[in-house]
């Protein structure tokens, strides 16, 4: 479906004013033929009680909004820029996502507003009123889907949530293409993401292949975010080019181990975490012990073998423990 722009009938003021002075000049015909004057009072009284049939035609649009108009079933065009248009009396605005609400910015309906002017109206506190606007906003949007319960790419479960920044670009794509544009961008957001995540593992894993070239590589949910949601971004675009759809960023706002997993996965990210200090402390400890033996070797005191292995035996348990040493003094011989 090519969308089809209507730009030339900016008009509607005038017939606006055209229908009033009309309406004006019937009731004076009426009152003028007195019903004397068949010839005047016949069309005058035929324009009172049709001539308003002409104010249908009569369409405002706000900027960044749009209307989709069909004709008798067809598709007669789109008001995509801000004015007062009149078009054919009997078009009608199309729109099958007006009343989906989704957990978004961006929604052209004020229920609020609507509900107090019900009130006003009936004077009856507990009334509502359902309003529906056909219109499409064409403004920048924020789509948040609730947290999803994903495997990643080693099999362990995860939540995870992204925002998809996205608007309406083709309004005719969007309103006959598919059945709810707004339905079919929150499906489509939850398959790519799942698509994708299952591709990275959550941490850095050794043998993964997250690029597709074959090669090993360090890619993951937590140290790669950037790559993974412009990839995310890709596939959603990709799903949602013929609902007339533009995806323009997609981040993820959420991400953790599952909840019957997470107690296990923080012991084991402790455990690597005490796994690393422990050799950061053995590798400074071995360096000092050699640089001790060295300076003692200088000519302080001279070790047989016996004796340097004893001492870097204490000097490692001194380094490497992690309580204070009681040191126990020899005043004996060394040997």
């Amino acid at each position: 479906m090519q969308e089809k722009i209507i730009t030339g009938k900016k008009y509607g003021l005038a017939v606006l004013i055209l229908v009033i002075l009309l309406y004006v000049a019937a009731i004076a015909g009426i009152i003028y033929s007195q019903a004397e004057v068949i010839a005047i009072f016949i069309p005058c009284i035929a324009y009172i009680a049709l001539g308003w049939i002409a104010l249908l035609g009569l369409k405002v649009v706000r900027p960044q909004e749009a209307l989709v108009l069909t004709l008798f079933g067809e598709y007669y065009g789109t008001l995509k820029f801000q004015g007062f248009y009149w078009v054919h009396p009997f078009c009608t605005a199309i729109n099958p996502a007006a009343k989906t609400k989704l957990s978004q910015s961006g929604d052209v309906i004020d229920k609020e507003k609507g509900n107090a002017l019900a009130k006003v109206l009936s004077g009856n506190q507990n009334a509502e009123i359902e309003v529906t606007d056909k219109r499409i906003s064409l403004k920048i949007m924020t789509l948040s889907n609730a947290k999803q319960k994903i495997n990643d790419r080693l099999g362990t479960p995860i939540e995870i949530g992204i925002a998809v920044i996205w608007r309406v670009v083709d309004t005719a794509k969007a309103v006959f293409n598919v059945d709810n544009y707004k339905e079919y961008l929150s499906l489509q957001c939850d398959a790519a993401l799942r698509d994708i995540v299952r591709i990275y593992p959550y941490d850095v894993a050794e043998g993964i292949d997250t690029t597709g070239d074959g090669q090993p590589d360090e890619g993951s949910l937590r140290g790669s975010s950037e790559v993974v949601a412009r990839r995310i971004k890709e596939e959603i675009q990709g799903k949602v080019h013929e609902a007339g759809l533009e995806i323009l960023e997609a981040k993820i706002t959420y991400l953790a181990y599952a909840p019957e997993i997470a107690a296990a996965m923080l012991q084991r990210q402790q455990a690597a975490a005490v796994v690393d200090a422990r050799k950061l402390i053995v590798e400074g400890a071995v360096g000092m012990v050699e640089m001790a033996l060295d300076r003692l070797n200088e000519g302080v005191v001279q070790l047989d073998e016996e004796r340097k292995a004893a001492m870097v035996s204490n000097l490692l348990v001194v380094l490497c423990g992690n309580k204070d040493v009681q040191p126990v003094v020899n005043s004996g011989s060394l040997y």
